[in-house]
């Protein structure tokens, strides 16, 4: 995959297909410890041990669309090929919990992505999933609840245009610019 938002994606749309109704993207950067952290924890239905123990496995999948579930091994092997590792958490009726590290700046670590195009299709193709989505660069954090999103909208649906250019602004700044853009202005 030639970015990190694809593994993020990919890993989702299996939360979504165990049953997840909140899922939780975290991601952590640290410059100074030339660190970059991926979660993505889910509610869904979870794995048993025989299954977590197999799930790194190319040749091993629950779907009966095809043979092979090459989610959690590609991004094992990028987080590996920038010096990092995966750890996953699992419990049946408790969900999953994926956990990538990398190191930030090694040579072969893909780049991020399009982080707010990716949340916006996950919103697109999963209107009924709950997602909370944080952001921290060196401690300054952004983050899209899609409950509270809820709660403060009421009648407007997430995937109205207007609420999609919305998180696409919010998505698009790096954290903490949020702060800044409204630096001198005069709001009433």
């Amino acid at each position: 995959m030639e970015d990190l938002s694809l593994h993020i994606l990919d890993i989702v749309e299996n939360a979504t297909a165990a049953g997840a109704k909140r899922i939780e993207i975290v991601i952590e950067e640290d410059r100074r410890a030339d660190r970059l952290r991926l979660t993505i924890r889910d509610d869904g239905r979870g794995m048993d041990e025989r299954m977590l123990a197999r799930v790194r496995d190319p040749f091993t999948t629950t779907r009966t669309t095809r043979r092979v579930g090459l989610g959690i091994p590609l991004l094992e092997q990028s987080a590996r090929e920038a010096g990092g590792r995966l750890d996953i958490r699992s419990a049946p009726g408790k969900g999953t919990e994926v956990v990538a590290e990398f190191q930030a700046g090694h040579i072969d670590r893909r780049p991020l992505g399009d982080m707010a195009e990716t949340l916006i299709a996950l919103l697109l193709g999963h209107p009924a999933v709950d997602f909370r989505f944080e952001h921290t660069i060196d401690g300054e954090s952004s983050c899209v609840d899609t409950r509270e999103l809820r709660e403060q909208l009421r009648e407007v649906p997430l995937t109205d245009a207007r609420v999609l250019a919305l998180i696409r602004d919010l998505l698009g700044r790096p954290p903490g610019e949020e702060r800044e853009a409204g630096k001198g202005e005069d709001h009433e």
